[in-house]
């Protein structure tokens, strides 16, 4: 795997190309428009929801990486599978992944949805504690991306893509309780988390664990993925979204929320994951837990959500290329071993 297409160019989109550049990948940037910004990769521009243009651009390439909103995805996905090229995506949408796994078993090359940040690295994470037990009861799965300085009563920014913000927050969660699979409204469960002092609160919203219920089912009794937040948010999210029916106008809805709360720099990804379990006969609790910021790479300030979504998802294609995961078939994120992934270029940020 040497040839790779990166199809959407938006933060998180270049910063991916340009770790991937950086690695030794031969990186060609796709984007609905690409004039007046200069790259240390090829670009070209490219109308994604066309599927003959699609196919036409993506021949001869080795791999496809999609940082397209969800919604294209599928898309992509078939045009990877139908040409033979390794597929990776940063999806959260739950039906999206479902496709996708249905193509991997047909597929000449991997498919490897979710590579990003949750899903995608807190699952690896999450895995690795599963198996530090002999018998694990629960492992619950916390991340936030907020802003250091948040103000007004949402404390919050959209440094993430607001369709993805919008269907995690009103999927319906899959989680494992008592053993049982099941599926849980979003926005509820609402816990109190402190890590470093802050307080945030955290509660259920789709697509945070990927794949893992259904690899863990009659393993590990208990297994959930919740967001976190500042105090009060889901409260305000709650009223916004059922209170005013903005359910039923997602995408107006993500419109009204980004012009309230744009983006900023000084951004902070919060990670949470703890798991409990028995280890020689005496209960035990393992976490990971970190706080993190901004850093530079390649002379230019990257906000966390940016650098942490980017590096996971150019770890997890070092790995293929390098050969310390399969090559064909579907990839789930809890089958990427951690120690593996913090010691690639890319991975190795999270270890810093």
């Amino acid at each position: 795997m040497k040839k790779i297409a990166v199809l959407g160019l938006g933060k998180v989109g270049t910063l991916a190309s340009e770790l991937l550049h950086e690695s030794d990948f031969e990186v060609t940037g796709f984007d609905a428009t690409v004039g007046g910004r200069e790259m240390p990769f090829d670009t070209r521009p490219l109308d994604a929801s066309d599927p003959s243009a699609l196919a036409a651009e993506l021949a001869g390439f080795d791999a496809v990486l999609s940082c397209l909103p969800y919604s294209f995805n599928i898309g992509v996905a078939e045009q990877a599978h139908a040409l033979g090229l390794h597929y990776f995506d940063l999806t959260e949408d739950v039906p999206t992944t479902k496709a996708i796994v249905e193509l991997a078993k047909t597929s000449k090359g991997l498919m490897a949805p979710q590579c990003g940040l949750a899903p995608g690295f807190v699952g690896i994470v999450g895995a690795s504690l599963i198996e530090e037990f002999d018998e694990c009861r629960s492992c619950r799965m916390r991340v936030g991306a907020l802003p250091q300085n948040p103000s007004g009563l949402m404390g919050y920014s959209f440094n993430w893509s607001p369709e993805g913000v919008v269907n995690e927050y009103l999927n319906d969660c899959e989680v494992l309780e008592d053993g049982e699979a099941k599926w849980v409204s979003p926005m509820e469960w609402v816990e109190k988390i402190f890590i470093g002092g802050i307080e945030l609160e955290a509660f259920t919203t789709s697509g945070g664990l990927g794949t893992m219920c259904e690899t863990y089912k009659g393993r590990v009794p208990n297994i959930d993925y919740k967001t976190m937040r500042y105090p009060g948010h889901v409260k305000l999210m709650n009223f916004f979204f059922h209170e005013l029916l903005m359910r039923e106008r997602r995408k107006e809805a993500g419109e009204i929320l980004v012009n309230a709360k744009p983006p900023v720099n000084d951004d902070i990804v919060y990670i949470h994951v703890a798991a409990e379990g028995s280890i020689d006969g005496r209960l035990e609790r393992r976490e990971f837990v970190r706080g993190l910021k901004p850093i530079e790479i390649g002379g230019k300030a990257r906000t966390a959500i940016a650098w942490t979504t980017a590096s996971s998802v150019a770890a997890v294609i070092e790995l293929v290329r390098d050969g310390a995961l399969p090559a064909k078939g579907m990839l789930k994120q809890e089958d990427i071993p951690l120690a593996a992934f913090l010691k690639t270029r890319n991975g190795a940020r999270y270890a810093a």
